[in-house]
């Protein structure tokens, strides 16, 4: 398995509702220390395909990163997740403590 499938199979777990740090993706795929490869990864997701909710993957601080380089997706990801229910602060993060992803739980 390549790690960008690695990477993959461990986002395709997320559930709806629930988010994710990219270092906590890259630990659980076996890639530690390896988060900056998770967002390029994510990067190369085709949007348009359901089947990798690349949406529920969020930085450290809880925020979206954003990136000239998305073309705009920086948005639409704020979008999908409140369409899951999650909710953004005025500062525009999500509460970790609240809807980080505990594998465990699921």
């Amino acid at each position: 398995m390549s790690s960008y499938d690695a990477i993959y199979a461990v986002v395709r777990r997320i559930p709806k509702g629930r988010v994710a740090t990219y270092g906590q993706v890259a630990e659980l795929a076996g890639l530690p220390g390896q988060a900056r490869l998770v967002g390029y990864a994510l990067y190369r997701v085709d949007m348009q395909h359901p089947d990798i909710p690349w949406q529920r993957v969020v930085n450290a601080k809880g925020k979206i990163s954003h990136s000239v380089f998305r073309h705009g997706t920086d948005y639409a990801q704020r979008s999908l997740l409140e369409a899951e229910g999650i909710h953004f602060t005025a500062s525009a993060r999500i509460d970790l403590s609240v809807y980080r992803w505990n594998p465990a739980e699921t």
